[in-house]
């Protein structure tokens, strides 16, 4: 104890373990849906520790790095496993925050107080997105090189002569070369530090307000004389005891794609990945990575106008952007889908499918068919937003109880 009261002397150490964790009161009605926080701070850890010991033996060099990567898994002690931890690990990283978004969605996370801690989400999501998009290049694969021209060559889209100017500079040069290998390499190791901030910043928002919960209740209205919530419990011992089981299933899932499917059929790894980048040969069909996809069909959706692919990329910036904006599209009385009514439990249905089923488009090659398909999910996708001050205002809602239910 000595050495504990020496070290709160110079630094609250006692203090933080109350607030965030010992004393930190949580719902206590929390389901499985409360997982995938825990376990996308899990991911992170992993993708920055995979992803330190990786940039040791890498080379960003446009004649090298294709060569380091190979080295690395050939001749590298367990560096195969080092690299496919950090590939699946980009992929999971993504599918954990799919899940921990839908549950906000669901369950009203986004609504007041809790606007600030929902905007914050949106911010670490673009994060993640540019950090990935960056370390997507760094293979030198066929892929890679491909996907990363045709995705930097959008920006040359933006009108009023800005366009190419932002391209080459986004580029380095006029075309994917060694030296957008190089910026793209350096700030793919800064950006995972500046996504562990904003996740500090999202926990410190989240204790603040304090953790939401299925039935949508703010338990800190119903206390005892002791200031305790009477429909809380300790984090610590009790949800971090409940996150580790969470953790050791997650753990056997990802361990059983590590070491027996680490490419998942081509959805993680691209068979065109496993070729050198070459600039004078284009791949037969090229498309981003999965988590990329669903935002990558709605591109293609948009016809360009007057030769130029412009209302694409706003319309899939739009699809990201529109985001921030959800605490205040939603003008229902209560908050989690438990006693919203039938509207919009169909609209979240709808725009479940409708992101899937772009994801899905995203992937395929494009044809008349499949593009307006896309078309087509792409307003369903978008009306979710821009008709919820509408349908969740004239829809029907159950009675919320005054405490939380099991």
């Amino acid at each position: 104890m000595s050495l504990i009261n020496w070290i709160d002397e110079r630094f609250p150490l006692t203090k933080v373990w109350n607030e965030h964790l010992a004393q930190y009161y949580a719902p206590k009605n929390f389901n499985f849906w409360y997982f995938f926080g825990s376990l996308a701070m899990l991911v992170l850890v992993n993708q920055i520790v995979t992803g330190l010991w990786l940039a040791m033996m890498y080379k960003p060099d446009a004649n090298l790095a294709f060569g380091s990567v190979e080295y690395i898994m050939r001749d590298v002690d367990w560096g195969w496993l080092i690299r496919y931890m950090h590939s699946t690990g980009a992929s999971a990283f993504f599918l954990v925050i799919y899940l921990h978004m839908f549950r906000g969605l669901m369950y009203g996370s986004y609504r007041k107080p809790r606007e600030l801690l929902w905007i914050i989400g949106v911010i670490i999501y673009l994060a993640m997105m540019a950090t990935a998009f960056m370390g997507y290049l760094l293979p030198w694969g066929q892929m890679s090189y491909w996907g990363a021209q045709v995705i930097v060559n959008l920006f040359a889209a933006f009108p009023f002569g800005i366009g190419e100017p932002l391209s080459i500079w986004i580029r380095g040069d006029y075309v994917i070369s060694d030296a957008t290998l190089n910026r793209f390499f350096a700030l793919h190791f800064v950006l995972p530090f500046v996504l562990a901030a904003l996740v500090f910043l999202h926990i410190v928002a989240l204790h603040k307000v304090g953790s939401n919960n299925p039935d949508g209740i703010e338990i800190k209205k119903n206390k005892d004389e002791n200031g305790i919530p009477l429909d809380g419990i300790p984090f610590h011992p009790y949800y971090s005891v409940k996150d580790i089981m969470g953790v050791v299933v997650f753990i056997a899932l990802f361990a059983a794609v590590v070491f027996f499917w680490p490419d998942f059929g081509g959805l993680f790894l691209e068979p065109p990945n496993f070729e050198p980048a070459n600039p004078l040969k284009t791949p037969e069909h090229i498309a981003p990575v999965w988590y990329f996809t669903p935002f990558y069909a709605m591109l293609r959706a948009v016809p360009p106008m007057f030769g130029s692919q412009f209302p694409g990329v706003v319309v899939m910036f739009a699809a990201i952007l529109v985001m921030f904006f959800l605490p205040w599209l939603d003008r229902s009385p209560v908050k989690s889908i438990r006693y919203k009514g039938l509207l919009f439990k169909i609209a979240l249905a709808i725009f479940s499918v409708s992101f899937v089923v772009l994801a899905w488009l995203g992937m395929q090659p494009a044809t008349p068919g499949s593009t307006l398909a896309a078309q087509i999910f792409t307003a369903l996708y978008f009306a979710f937003f821009l008709l919820m001050p509408i349908y969740t205002k004239i829809d029907k809602t159950k009675p919320v109880p005054e405490r939380v239910t099991k």
